[in-house]
C-alpha cells in the first residue's frame, strides 16, 4: 500500500497547497458567483454562457486575468557576430539581426550570458534541455520541462493541459519521467485538435478516456505488487513514475469533464487566418501561421502554456523566399564562407521578423478583462546553441517579452557577462569563440531565467533544475 499512499500523498499536497492559496481568493468568499464555464443543460443540448458580471470577483482583474506563457526555440545557435548586443542596460543599441524588435523596445529584454551547465561539450540536441535544465550524456534521463511545471498550475483551468508545436514532430516538452511529449506540425490538424468537435463524436471519446482511466488503474495496482521487490534507488524511479501516471490520471479525468462543455466559437476572420495547411517550404506563411494558432489558443484560454520548436539542432527550415535552400544547420558551419555567414544572418533575422509579428499580434489581441494580451504572456525566444560553427553553447541568445502583469519589467539589456570578461571582440575569432564556448559567468544558468518565469507563472518553488537564484526581472 506504500505506492498508493504516496501517490494519494502526492494529490493530497497538491490540493492542500491549492486550498491554501484559495483562501486568500476572494471569489472563494462570494457565494452569488457562478462558473465562467457554468452551462445550461436542458432537451438534450448544453449552451454556453457568455462572459457575464455575475461570473467577475470584485477583485477581477486579480483574480480572473491569466498567466501565460511561451516558448519559441530556433535550432543552431546564431551568427553572433551580427546578433550580439555589446552595451548593457538601458542604453543598448539593437544588433543587426535583432532589429526587428526595436518596435518593441519597451516590453523586450535581450539576455546574454546564460548557459546549462549540463549542456557545455555538446554540440547536438541541445534542444532536448533548453527547457528542463538536465544532462546531455549518453546515460542520463532528461527530467520536467519548466512548461510542463507552468502547465500542472494552469491546466486546471483549460481544456488543454497545454500545447506542443513542431516542425517535426519533437516538442519542447518533457514530463516528470524524462518522456518528451509528441508534437504537432500541421496548422489544420492544431486548429482541429484546439476548436473543432472529434469527429468520432463526444460518446466515442468518453469511452476512449475512461478506456485509458482504467489501464492507469491497471497499472498502478501491477506496480504496488513489485513495490515490495525494489531497491531504494528503484523506488525513487518508480516515485518518478508513479507521479508522471497520476499527472496522466488527472488529465485523464479533466479532459472528460471538459467534453461536456462546447468548443469556442470563432471568428470567420480567425478562422481564414489559422484554419488552413500551409507547407513548410513557404517558410514565412508558415511560422506566421503557428503563432497566429497560438495567439487563438491564448484568447480562448485553451490553454495558457505553449512551446514552438522551430527545428531541432541537425536541420531547420530553409527559407527559399530570401533565396536561402541550406537549412540553418548547413549554414551554421560556414566555416567562415562570407556568403554563407550572410545568409545565416538573414535566417536569424528572419526568424527575429516571425517573432516580432507574434508580439504585435499579442499586443493587439484583447484579453478576457480588454488588456493586451502581450501583458499576460511571457514570451521566451532563443536557442541551447550560441554560434553553431563552433559549436559553442555558453553565452545563449535569449530574448524575453511580454508578462507585464506577471511582474516583468523591460526595457533594458540584461548583460550577466558583465564583469566577468574583458568585452566583446566580435572582430576577433579567438575571442569571440571563447566566449560563446565557455561561459564567463560560471553562475549564470539558464535555469535561473526558467526559475523566474515559473515563479511569475504560480509555480510554489525555490528551485528549478540546477538553478542558483532567480533573475528578479521585476
Amino acid at each position: 500500500m506504500l505506492v498508493k499512499y504516496k501517490a494519494d500523498q502526492y494529490l493530497h499536497h497538491k490540493t492542500n497547497a491549492t486550498a491554501s492559496r484559495q483562501k486568500l481568493n476572494p471569489m472563494k468568499t462570494q457565494s452569488w458567483l457562478i462558473s465562467r464555464r457554468h452551462v445550461l443543460r436542458g432537451l438534450g443540448s448544453v449552451i454556453a454562457l457568455p462572459l457575464l458580471d455575475c461570473m467577475r470577483p470584485l477583485r477581477a482583474a486579480e483574480v480572473l486575468t491569466p498567466r501565460r506563457s511561451v516558448f519559441i526555440y530556433i535550432p543552431n545557435g546564431v551568427n553572433t557576430l551580427d546578433y550580439q548586443i555589446t552595451t548593457p542596460g538601458r542604453d543598448y543599441t539593437f544588433s543587426r539581426s535583432l532589429k526587428p524588435l526595436e518596435k518593441h523596445r519597451d516590453v523586450v529584454t535581450p539576455i546574454s550570458g546564460l548557459h546549462h551547465p549540463g549542456g557545455l561539450g555538446h554540440h547536438h540536441n541541445c534542444e532536448k534541455i533548453w527547457l528542463t535544465s538536465g544532462k546531455l550524456g549518453p546515460t542520463d534521463r532528461n527530467t520536467i520541462s519548466v512548461d510542463q511545471r507552468m502547465a500542472e498550475v494552469t491546466s486546471p483551468h483549460t481544456r488543454f493541459h497545454s500545447l506542443e508545436i513542431s516542425t517535426r514532430g519533437e516538442s519542447l516538452a518533457w514530463t516528470a519521467d524524462g518522456v518528451r511529449l509528441p508534437a504537432m506540425g500541421r496548422c489544420s490538424e492544431i486548429f482541429a485538435h484546439l476548436f473543432e468537435e472529434p469527429k468520432s463524436g463526444t460518446e466515442a471519446q468518453r469511452r476512449a478516456l475512461r478506456r485509458k482511466g482504467s489501464v492507469l488503474d491497471s497499472n498502478l495496482e501491477e506496480v504496488r505488487t513489485l513495490e515490495k521487490k525494489m531497491g531504494i534507488e528503484d523506488k525513487g524511479r518508480l516515485d518518478q513514475y508513479l507521479t508522471a501516471v497520476r499527472e496522466t490520471e488527472i488529465r485523464t479525468q479533466r479532459a472528460d469533464a471538459w467534453l461536456d462543455i462546447p468548443r469556442p466559437a470563432i471568428a470567420e476572420a480567425d478562422r481564414k487566418r489559422a484554419d488552413r495547411d500551409v507547407p513548410q517550404t513557404q517558410a514565412g506563411e508558415y511560422f506566421r501561421t503557428m503563432y497566429d494558432l497560438m495567439v487563438l489558443a491564448f484568447q480562448t484560454d485553451a490553454t495558457r502554456v505553449a512551446t514552438f520548436c522551430s527545428g531541432t539542432e541537425g536541420q531547420g527550415l530553409p527559407i527559399p523566399e530570401l533565396g536561402i535552400s541550406q537549412s540553418r544547420h548547413e549554414l551554421s558551419h560556414h566555416n567562415g564562407d562570407l556568403g554563407h555567414m550572410e545568409k545565416l544572418t538573414q535566417s536569424d533575422t528572419f526568424a527575429v521578423e516571425q517573432f516580432s509579428y507574434f508580439l504585435t499580434r499579442l499586443s493587439e489581441t484583447k484579453d478576457l478583462d480588454g488588456r493586451p494580451l502581450l501583458d499576460t504572456t511571457m514570451a521566451l525566444f532563443g536557442s541551447g546553441m550560441s554560434y553553431g560553427h563552433s559549436h559553442g553553447n555558453a553565452n545563449l541568445p535569449l530574448v524575453l517579452a511580454g508578462g507585464s502583469s506577471c511582474g516583468l519589467k523591460h526595457g533594458s539589456h540584461l548583460d550577466l557577462n558583465q564583469g566577468h570578461f574583458d568585452g566583446y571582440q566580435l572582430d576577433t575569432p579567438g575571442q569571440h569563440y571563447q566566449l560563446c564556448s565557455r561561459p564567463a559567468n560560471s553562475d549564470a544558468h539558464m535555469s535561473n531565467l526558467l526559475l523566474t518565469m515559473a515563479q511569475k507563472m504560480g509555480v510554489e518553488t525555490d528551485r528549478f533544475g540546477d538553478s542558483n537564484r532567480d533573475l528578479g526581472l521585476g
